[in-house]
């Protein structure tokens, strides 16, 4: 193989990888948490409307595993 073609091969790999991790990728928000907790969307997220980053709130609420704080899981 030439270095002409290696390299080719070497830059289409570096710039497929740097689109797979530029890609955007699909949102976690599910409008069921909104529903279960009885909060708006907004309450976890920085957009009001939900979807997009999670606030300080948001941040809680996943690392309890989806449960609002103090809340024991339905039986």
């Amino acid at each position: 193989m030439n270095l002409k073609v290696l390299g080719a091969v070497a830059a289409a790999a570096v710039i497929g990888g740097a689109l797979m991790v530029a890609v955007p990728k699909s949102a976690e928000a599910l409008p069921a948490y909104a529903a279960s907790t009885g909060k708006a969307c907004g309450a976890c997220h920085t957009n009001p409307a939900g979807g997009g980053p999670r606030n300080a709130f948001g941040e809680a609420f996943a690392a309890n595993g989806h449960k609002l704080p103090g809340k024991k899981p339905k039986k």
